[in-house]
């Protein structure tokens, strides 16, 4: 295992919640009298064929937001990276306040307004534990944005995609690593679970330290800290899937899509090794295909 079983366990269960948060989010936007806020609502789509239309465009957005991003962070500009950020989180927060919360006027801006200190804390005063308690909410407002675009044949299509790229960008380009280490050694923010961890063997360590050296020389000595993160896309793509699975065949299916991808995650953290990294949309998608299969079983 790459990770002790203790940091394993809290990243599934933060994993699992953000996945049961982002099928509420979703299902409560799939309501007619329930549209999403900010403009964010999507075209209709009268006919089946209206999703593949829509598809490229899906496709064609995704490649621009990476190249965008990787073109931002080879040319190091940290502050436009940074409020794009800070937009995006603002605004998924808001969607996925909004559903939870009675409507009455001017809701969706009070959503907006409760989001704004914590997007602040979490772009411009790192903190760990606003970090990952926004994530339960923002990977929900992501998805309920692009859920209603995808049926389940070009959900797929994207699942596939999707591994595909992660699978070029861990193993064979390294951007991925690279990415990662951006975000959290120069930016100060990272788009996924983060779970900073000391080792049996550095919590000793710091414990002689402390009864050897005075509080300030303590300061000045260096601790390895161990990192275990879940990227964003890691944890988006089965809330969309679930999502599209809830409203094309109800609610059991989407569970079992949403316990289909934990699975998959589950494989991975049990397998992975130390000091390796794994693309984790391949085990992620295996394990949805898994839950379609299921629920095509035993549903259909």
């Amino acid at each position: 295992m790459k990770h002790k079983i203790t940091i394993i366990l809290i990243l599934m269960g933060m994993f699992l919640i953000t996945q049961f948060i982002g099928l509420y989010v979703v299902n409560h936007y799939s309501q007619e009298d329930n549209k999403l806020p900010y403009g964010m609502e999507p075209p209709e789509i009268k006919e089946n064929k209206d999703f593949f239309n829509i598809f490229p465009s899906i496709i064609i957005a995704f490649i621009i937001a990476i190249v965008l991003f990787f073109l931002l962070t080879k040319f190091k500009i940290e502050f436009i990276l940074k409020l794009w950020f800070f937009a995006v989180i603002v605004l998924a927060l808001g969607i996925s306040i909004n559903s939870f919360l009675p409507k009455f006027q001017y809701i969706s801006l009070i959503s907006l307004l409760i989001a704004l200190p914590f997007a602040l804390i979490k772009v411009f005063n790192r903190n760990i534990f606003v970090h990952n308690a926004t994530e339960l909410l923002i990977y929900p407002g992501i998805a309920s944005i692009f859920a209603p675009l995808l049926n389940i044949w070009t959900m797929i299509a994207l699942l596939i995609l999707i591994s595909a790229y992660d699978m070029w960008a861990v193993w064979h380009s390294g951007i991925m690593q690279k990415m990662a280490k951006y975000q959290i050694n120069t930016l100060k923010i990272f788009s996924g679970f983060f779970i900073p961890y000391l080792s049996k063997k550095d919590r000793d360590k710091i414990k002689m330290l402390k009864q050897k050296y005075k509080k300030s020389e303590l300061k000045k000595k260096k601790i390895k800290i161990n990192l275990a993160i879940l990227g964003g896309g890691d944890v988006v793509f089965p809330i969309i899937a679930g999502g599209v699975m809830l409203k094309t065949l109800g609610i059991w299916p989407a569970i079992f899509v949403i316990l289909g991808a934990a699975l998959g995650l589950l494989y991975l953290f049990f397998f992975s090794e130390k000091k390796k990294f794994y693309p984790a949309m391949p085990y992620i998608t295996a394990g949805i295909f898994l839950g379609m299969l299921v629920s095509v079983i035993f549903f259909n």
